[in-house]
């Protein structure tokens, strides 16, 4: 897989997605496998710039691998900017969120929204690819609604613009998360246009991985909810993807050393205050995943309010596995 200059190791990408891929889950879907992981969304308003959250969901200080970063907006200026300030930070890539469905996002034109504007899709993308000296990116989803598919249009754009891959998420914003992905509209698009395309949406085992592969032509896959409390994802279908066999699901004890690994970086990252809060959706989605573990617990885990506490109660529900 080629993004630019830049060759990928695998095929696998972590999708960005907002209040959780920070710099401690990146790195850590890399470790276990992702080719490539990209930042959190971060808007492109120069009056948020130097904002703590603002600074901290693009912060890639000893990250391995490629940095990349998604910068969200509507003004093609400002666009510009973010990104030429997102470069100067250490990006290697910069991804322009064109696919995001939130009410809040939308409800300002910005993320899916745009796709409604094809003249400002082309604006936008024209600006910042000329804006700096590094590979381009975007994703979007099929389209506004089900009756305003568009993909196809906005990818000829992206390729004209000199945008170096296209993700697609195989929705439209209408649709958000429910239904099933539009397998059929991502390979229409791999067939129309000679950038390379990365395949997204309910991706979420090493055999759907293979499938959507195979199904659309795609260069790539963009996996996003399906790694929250399952980062070992990535290693299961880089391995059936070599090898054509299942690889075994991780033990108790490799979940719970990921598990308090994973935390302690995020305590490092964040400090011990925001570091416990911001934990216990990860801890719920490990949780989730292990189908053995009590409302009871959950809520203790919940309750902690320190490092010490938290890891604590971790310790103890998995001792009752």
């Amino acid at each position: 897989m080629q993004i630019g200059t830049y060759s990928l190791k695998n095929k696998l990408i972590l999708a960005p997605m907002a209040g959780i891929t920070d710099r401690p889950f990146r790195e850590l879907c890399k470790e276990m496998g992702a080719g490539l992981a990209v930042s959190e969304m971060v808007a492109s308003n120069p009056a948020l710039r130097y904002h703590k959250r603002t600074l901290l969901k693009a912060d890639h200080s000893g990250e391995s691998g490629l940095r990349s970063v998604q910068i969200l907006g509507t003004d093609p200026q400002q666009m510009a900017e973010a990104a030429q300030f997102n470069a100067e930070r250490g990006a290697q890539i910069i991804d322009i969120n064109m696919g995001c469905p939130a009410k809040k996002v939308c409800s300002v034109a910005a993320g899916s929204a745009l796709l409604r504007d094809e003249v400002l899709v082309k604006k936008i993308l024209d600006a910042v690819v000329k804006s700096v000296d590094i590979p381009i990116t975007l994703k979007i989803r099929t389209g506004w609604d089900l009756q305003n598919r568009n993909a196809l249009e906005i990818a000829k754009i992206a390729e004209q613009a000199g945008i170096s891959a296209l993700t697609l998420h195989g929705r439209t914003r209408a649709c958000k998360f429910n239904g099933h992905a539009e397998y059929e509209t991502i390979k229409n698009v791999k067939k129309a246009v000679n950038i390379p395309v990365i395949a997204n949406g309910d991706i979420d085992s090493a055999e759907k991985a293979h499938y959507v592969l195979e199904s659309t032509g795609a260069d790539a896959i963009m996996i996003g909810r399906a790694a929250q409390g399952n980062p070992w994802l990535f290693s299961q279908i880089n391995h059936f993807l070599d090898t054509g066999k299942t690889l075994e699901k991780p033990t108790y004890t490799a979940i719970q050393n990921t598990l308090l690994t994973h935390l302690d970086n995020l305590y490092s990252f964040y400090g011990n205050i925001t570091g416990v809060r911001i934990a216990r959706k990860h801890i719920a989605w490990y949780f989730n995943h292990l189908n053995m573990i009590n409302q009871e617990t959950k809520n203790k885990v919940n309750q902690a309010q320190c490092p010490n506490e938290q890891v604590l109660q971790i310790k103890l529900a998995f001792n009752f596995l």
